[in-house]
């Protein structure tokens, strides 16, 4: 399986905002999505350097504001939603990276999530 940003977005449709009742996505609680390889060196033996060539992902995301209780909520359901990725450990080759600037609005939700929460 190949890791696409479409495949860790479709993923992340899947984390659903407990208070909302949305997934992250569609919220745009999600900013950006970054895949990039790991090439550290890892030795065989102690003689044979082999490369780890595995994916990385980071992600960057905020909510819907800074205060926000369900916090600590997010990273383990991003970790569950991505853990069945062949290749992919959730907890080595993922970077979650939460921020508050830009600040969220109700602006960055698709239409979809305006609709459905009643903003359009």
């Amino acid at each position: 399986m190949v890791i696409t940003k479409k495949l860790i977005e479709g993923r992340l449709r899947q984390v659903i905002d407990p208070e909302l009742g949305m997934n992250i996505v569609d919220l745009g609680l999600v900013y950006e999505i970054k895949l990039t390889k790991n090439k550290k060196q890892k030795t065989k033996n102690d003689h044979q350097p082999i490369t780890n060539n595995q994916q990385l992902i980071a992600i960057t995301m905020t909510l819907t504001s800074p205060g926000c209780p369900l916090a600590a909520v997010f990273q383990p359901m991003i970790r569950q939603a991505l853990a069945d990725i062949p290749g992919f450990d959730p907890y080595k080759d993922l970077r979650l990276e939460l921020i508050f600037d830009p600040p969220w609005h109700q602006d960055m939700m698709s239409e979809r999530a305006k609709a459905e929460l009643g903003f359009s």
